[in-house]
């Protein structure tokens, strides 16, 4: 494993300079002022403006970090498989080494993509479903076992990924940390009152009118292998629990995500240009789309759209 900590951040960019890397001098008076950069907590919150793509690569390079990343791609969804992993080989830590996991019902399906040196695509076989709901909260589960089974000591961060996306320019090594959420695009001004969590006592995604931080992304989310499996595992107990009351969330397990995250804040927040919608217009505030949900028909591809 190479996880990073200040002690190799600090050797390995003192190594980076001894390399020749220049790069402007950081200001401690300019910068982007039209959003947040950093929590309360004094979590970063990545936007376009506010790092360095040459300085942080390499940082993380000489660590040989190694990537995984998950998709399902369930029922009618592998139509969508193509377009996201062609553009994740443009976009998506391009030079690192990454493991991309498709878990799909229809392997016969998956398309060929060349992969580049470094980069390997698995694919693994899960049931189907009649039920999206269903696709989407088993979903925890299954990262939970990957990581157990096959990626402690082996994979150092990992990311959780909607197949109905494609990628249109960088996501790398800005995004790495312990616990990292995207900023949901269709939140991201509203109000706490506004965020669609769930609101019902009886279930443990609960969040009261006056709990919450920001809306985060069910769509991609991630981190450090450790600290991804702990949110997966607590997820899928909370969502198990709830299911032998008869209570679902009202987002499933991104409601379930949110409520985690309220309790254990993620240590990095990525901004909205990780996951926009390509249905609505672009906000001022979003200088670059890194990653997008494409516009669906979703009664085409979701077996119960009606629920």
């Amino acid at each position: 494993m190479h996880l990073m900590n200040t002690k190799h951040v600090t050797v390995t960019l003192l190594s980076a300079l001894l390399l020749g890397q220049r790069y402007e001098k950081p200001s401690v008076v300019k910068g982007r002022t039209d959003v947040i950069t950093v929590t309360p907590w004094l979590a970063p919150v990545i936007w376009e403006g506010t790092f360095n793509p040459a300085l942080l690569d390499s940082i993380y390079k000489p660590q040989n970090v190694s990537i995984a990343a998950t998709v399902f791609s369930v029922g009618k969804y592998t139509k969508f498989l193509k377009d996201f992993l062609e553009t994740a080989e443009q976009h998506f830590f391009v030079g690192f080494n990454v493991r991309m996991y498709v878990f799909t019902d229809r392997p016969e399906e998956v398309p060929q993509v060349k992969m580049a040196a470094g980069r390997e695509l698995i694919v693994r076989l899960v049931p189907s479903s009649n039920r999206w709901q269903e696709i989407s909260a088993r979903r925890m589960e299954i990262i939970q076992k990957l990581i157990e089974e096959e990626l402690v000591d082996q994979i150092d961060y990992i990311f959780c990924l909607d197949v109905d996306s494609l990628f249109h320019a960088r996501w790398g090594t800005e995004s790495l940390g312990e616990l990292v959420a995207v900023i949901h695009p269709g939140y991201f001004k509203s109000e706490r009152r506004g965020l669609d969590y769930e609101r019902r006592p009886a279930s443990r995604a609960c969040m009261a009118a006056d709990e919450g931080d920001f809306y985060y992304c069910g769509g991609a989310f991630g981190g450090a292998v450790k600290d991804v499996h702990l949110l997966a595992k607590t997820c899928r107990e909370n969502f198990e629990a709830d299911a032998k009351e008869n209570i679902e969330a009202i987002w499933q397990e991104e409601s379930h995500l949110n409520r985690y995250m309220w309790l254990n804040k993620p240590s990095k927040l990525l901004s909205p240009e990780y996951l926009w919608q390509d249905m609505v217009p672009r906000e001022p505030e979003i200088r670059v789309v890194r990653f997008s949900g494409i516009i669906k028909n979703y009664q085409d591809i979701r077996p119960n759209f009606s629920e």
